[in-house]
């Protein structure tokens, strides 16, 4: 009788772990698909963030990633594109020391990924897990664990975010992630004004903050509800344009 038991809680234990693992990719899948989905992927993208104008360009397999800063020295554009960095100043090309290809490339990608976001989550480099459930400000979520494999993660690959997906609706209203670089931190984020532009979806962020490095992501949800995060920014889109590739052709 206790060998059948154990038999039986082995194929439960089996079966929820395969439940799991499809449903976080169910999931992932969905909210991708409710913020835009194949629309990403044939999408010309133009916005202003803190005064610096960004700009993506993304079909067949190739991409690039823009920003254009208007600085003392003129114009200066760096792009990143399946082919690395490059920048120029007043549109003359310039060579960037090694020592600053990563911090200028890394400046440009994070834009670039919260603006983008849920487009990304389905990266070959990114795991997904669903570690739980919550419920915020009285709707429900499910909470997504990402991490990434250090091979094709970028420089931050061990950097950890969590997902708050709604329900509902399955969009990403709060995320939060713990970094590493300049010391550690964590951050907690609010989206806010949703909006809808050429079928893409796109929002901004409040940005909170924690000083307290040990608190686990999955906790900050009922930091916030009992309102003990710090406000430290907002993350606000202006001036957003898409066009889809096949709409200019």
């Amino acid at each position: 009788m206790q060998r059948y038991f154990i038999i039986i809680l082995f194929v439960f234990a089996s079966f929820t772990m395969t439940f799991a693992q499809v449903s976080t990719q169910e999931i992932v899948d969905k909210v991708i698909e409710t913020a835009g989905g194949s629309r990403y992927d044939n999408a010309i993208m133009h916005f202003t963030f803190r005064g610096k104008q960004y700009s993506s360009k993304r079909g067949e397999g190739v991409y690039q990633l823009a920003r254009t800063i208007d600085g003392p020295n003129g114009l200066t554009y760096d792009v990143i594109s399946n082919s690395g960095l490059k920048r120029t100043i007043e549109n003359c090309p310039v060579e960037v020391k090694d020592s600053l290809v990563t911090r200028i490339s890394d400046g440009v990608n994070s834009v670039h990924y919260f603006a983008n976001l849920p487009y990304g989550l389905n990266a070959p480099a990114v795991r997904k897990e669903l570690v739980g459930e919550s419920v915020i400000k009285g709707k429900s979520y499910y909470k997504i664990k990402v991490t990434f494999d250090q091979e094709g993660g970028g420089t931050d690959f061990e950097d950890e975010f969590l997902y708050w997906i709604q329900k509902e609706n399955f969009t990403v209203d709060y995320l939060a992630y713990k970094y590493a670089v300049n010391g550690g931190g964590i951050r907690f984020r609010e989206a806010y004004n949703p909006r809808i532009v050429n079928g893409i979806r796109f929002v901004d962020y409040k940005n909170y903050k924690t000083d307290d490095l040990s608190i686990p992501l999955y906790e900050l949800d009922k930091l916030f509800e009992k309102q003990q995060l710090k406000l430290l920014s907002k993350i606000e889109l202006k001036d957003i344009y898409v066009y889809l590739q096949r709409d200019c052709c």
